[in-house]
């Protein structure tokens, strides 16, 4: 679908005011939806987000999802189209999401990770490109103390596959994949 003039302006200004102004969890959320982002109920989305600004319908944000700050999501690029992260995600700062890539309810991206595969569910992934590192047994979520989750983390070892998506990971030495967040 080719977006018009005046709707590409409207979304490019949506987007610049999504990304400086406050309200995570209530104006940005707005500005995202009236751009065209299909965004659930309670998500969160940082300060400086950028949500794909030519094709934002494109990207699915499901209820609880975090989105944390200079978080970068692409939803096209030639034949490969579309973003979604399920329920419950959390997405660490400066992360980058690209094209065909759904992120896993429950599922954490570590900070700085550039994510080209889809993570699967209440996993952690971390690097460029992101590889999963250990499973959660419960979900990064606003009512959860990071105490909690990182006790609940089950690290990789290498040869380990999570979902059959990874056939080869390497496993954290001896830091926690919950220190990068």
């Amino acid at each position: 679908m080719k977006e018009s003039v005046f709707r590409g302006l409207i979304n490019r200004w949506f987007q610049l005011f999504a990304r400086l102004l406050p309200g995570g969890q209530t104006l940005r959320v707005w500005l995202h939806r009236a751009r065209g982002v299909h965004v659930g109920k309670d998500v969160f989305i940082s300060q400086d987000v950028i949500l794909e600004t030519a094709y934002p319908y494109m990207i699915t944000i499901e209820d609880r999802a975090w989105i944390g700050v200079r978080v970068t999501v692409i939803a096209h690029m030639r034949e490969l189209k579309g973003v979604r992260i399920e329920h419950d995600a959390f997405i660490g700062p400066g992360a980058i999401i690209l094209p065909n890539v759904t992120v896993g309810h429950g599922a954490v991206v570590t900070a700085g990770s550039v994510v080209t595969r889809s993570v699967p569910p209440m996993s952690v992934v971390q690097g460029n490109p992101a590889v999963p590192v250990a499973t959660c047994g419960i979900s990064l979520t606003t009512t959860t103390s990071m105490k909690e989750f990182s006790r609940r983390l089950k690290p990789l070892t290498r040869g380990v596959s999570v979902a059959n998506e990874v056939k080869s990971t390497t496993a954290v030495g001896s830091a926690s994949p919950a220190a990068t967040l």
